[in-house]
């Protein structure tokens, strides 16, 4: 395998041959994640025009055809109110999006796609996926699904270590 000069490693320049392996493996699960959010960045803006952040929204709107409610959507992108109502205004000026009195509170609006944003948005779902398939495609299939299992399981351990109290850290008991 041909090694990668410092620029091209970028965090992962980071870890010494001194680091802990745990550390080395996330710098390392780190510069991958950056990578691919760095091409897949690249990609949407060239081949359709689009930024990541109008695209995951799109996304989470693709996921619930019954709508979803402003903060919802501010929730499952993690971003704040503002930087939701703003995309809302150009995608909606744009057709993809419509805005539309919640049922359930009169205060709230329910965003969905509108038809031609759900066929905007599944040719470029389609490009996307393809991309994401090559990314990958030099794994092996028996690396890929081991490297998912892997992975699952780190987000076990997380999840359940994050349920657990916090307890003092080693360094804040001798303070």
């Amino acid at each position: 395998m041909p090694g990668l000069d410092e620029h091209s490693i970028g965090l992962e320049a980071r870890a010494s041959s001194e680091d802990h392996m745990a550390l080395k493996l996330w710098l390392r699960l780190l510069a991958c994640s950056t990578q691919i959010e760095t091409e897949i960045r690249k990609r949407l803006r060239a081949r359709f025009g689009i930024t990541l952040s109008r695209f995951d929204y799109l996304a989470q709107l693709h996921r619930h055809p019954e709508g979803l409610r402003m903060n919802a959507l501010s929730r499952y992108l993690m971003v704040t109110g503002g930087s939701i109502t703003g995309l809302t205004d150009e995608l909606e000026k744009e057709g993809l999006v419509s805005r539309e009195p919640s049922p359930d509170d009169r205060r709230a609006f329910l965003l969905r796609l509108t038809a031609e944003g759900r066929r905007v948005f599944e040719r470029i779902a389609a490009e996307h996926e393809a991309w994401v398939i090559e990314f990958f495609s030099d794994l092996r299939v028996a690396e890929r699904k081991t490297l998912y299992e892997l992975l699952g399981q780190l987000r076990v351990h997380m999840a359940q270590r994050q349920a657990e109290p916090t307890s003092p850290s080693p360094s804040s008991e001798a303070a």
